[in-house]
């Protein structure tokens, strides 16, 4: 028996889709432990390219049962269109989701949207799906469980307490808004919404500690990074969970959980979309995100660009207690002429870089050699140039730990084993 963790050692969109679609073809269970439809995880496979944004990456494996665990806020009505866009590939979707997990709102995403225009330019960057006010509901009490959709006499009556307590509060701070739905025809359209999947909601635990019990191996997938860690991140441009390994058991649904592997993943340069600050940004970037494909799989936004940034993985490695680093994108960098690594800041605050300070930080670089060889069909380490061995292996160095997993290329065929 195995549990494996897979979670972003940067700011997310590292390629965690693509290690738990390529893990999960010996896995027996797909868990997403946090997060809901606020980001996309981009998976190439037999079945085609899809972006996924609350079903786990594991789904594709018709013997794995892809788990929607008791951290996460689910948005029903897109979880709808979401296994139906995979079903139509041909995959039947075997889904467990938990009845403690939070159900995102219109409302919230509403809510969201407003909130960021209120802020203007001290916006938070968000993808306005409304995951901070669905999770803020669930902190304050006032949340819509999962499991409630299964006891339309409980669902009623926990909305119309939620909306006793926001809707004063929301036509107070935000004059434009409007609200006219009662809580019955809110319970109504989750009800209709939610059909497709409403059979799969359970406790999870019970059916992950009996694959536990017969030595199965578990894949728990995180979302974003440890860069955007609620407590850990660069506060308050986070994203609102726990993103980091240590909640995936509890956010999975085994809360004893003890890994035996964490996969920390992250590019082999340094990306960022939202607000925050990218210290190794590149002064000229758009070439090399087109190249990249360098956009965000839920909103389509540029994601800012950058030289890998060893000092920020190395934490990010750190917090996740990671025991090896999977290094996606290591093909992007083909033919980059100016090819070098973060490993050091320069500035006050280096010692502790969390924001607002890291914008005053400037990077110390080390110069790295670059190779102009097509690397996608390469599939053992030593059929890599030299110059790319070197840039893996000057990595694993900074970072501590083994470098496992190599990417070069989005198919489960492009991945090196090392």
């Amino acid at each position: 028996m195995s549990s494996i963790v897979v979670v972003g050692a940067n700011w997310g969109d590292e390629g965690k889709g693509r290690i738990v679609d390529f893990l999960a073809e010996q896995a027996s269970a797909s868990i997403r432990f946090q997060g809901g439809n606020n980001a996309g995880h981009t998976v190439v496979n037999d079945f085609g390219t899809f972006k996924l944004h609350q079903l786990p990456s594991g789904v594709f494996n018709p013997d794995c049962i892809g788990v929607l665990g008791p951290g996460m806020v689910i948005s029903p009505a897109l979880l709808s269109a979401e296994i139906a866009e995979v079903e139509q590939s041909g995959v039947k979707v075997n889904l467990c989701i938990s009845d403690r997990a939070t159900l995102c709102l219109p409302l919230h995403a509403e809510e969201d949207t407003l909130e960021e225009l209120r802020l203007g330019d001290g916006a938070y960057g968000s993808t306005r799906q409304g995951i901070a006010p669905c999770y803020g509901d669930r902190v304050m009490k006032k949340g819509i469980l999962v499991g409630w959709l299964k006891q339309p006499e409980v669902l009623v009556e926990r909305i119309q307490f939620m909306l006793d307590w926001k809707l004063p509060q929301l036509r107070a701070l935000y004059p434009t808004f409007k609200f006219e739905q009662t809580a019955q025809e809110m319970a109504d359209w989750l009800l209709e919404v939610s059909a497709p999947w409403r059979d799969s909601i359970c406790n999870v635990t019970l059916p992950l500690k009996a694959l536990q019990a017969e030595s199965k191996t578990l894949l728990f997938e995180a979302q974003l990074g440890a860069g955007r860690d609620l407590v850990y991140g660069e506060y308050p441009w986070t994203t609102s969970s726990n993103c980091v390994s240590m909640y995936a058991g509890i956010g999975g649904g085994l809360p004893a959980l003890r890994p035996e592997r964490v996969i920390a993943v992250a590019k082999a340069f340094s990306s960022s979309v939202g607000t925050g600050t990218l210290i190794t940004a590149m002064e000229e970037q758009d070439a090399f995100r087109e190249l990249a494909g360098e956009f965000g799989a839920t909103t389509g936004r540029p994601r800012d660009m950058g030289y890998f940034d060893a000092v920020a993985t190395k934490n990010g490695v750190e917090l996740q207690a990671a025991t090896e680093v999977a290094l996606t994108k290591v093909d992007c960098l083909t033919g980059l002429a100016d090819l070098k690594i973060c490993v050091g800041y320069e500035g006050e605050h280096s010692e502790n870089p969390i924001w607002p300070q890291t914008a005053a930080l400037a990077p110390i670089y080390e110069k790295m050699e670059s190779w102009s060889e097509d690397i996608t069909g390469c599939r053992k380490f030593e059929e890599l140039p030299v110059a790319a061995q070197k840039y893996v292996l000057r990595i694993e160095e900074l970072m501590g730990v083994p470098v496992k997993m190599v990417s070069v290329g989005p198919g489960r065929e492009q991945m090196i084993m090392r």
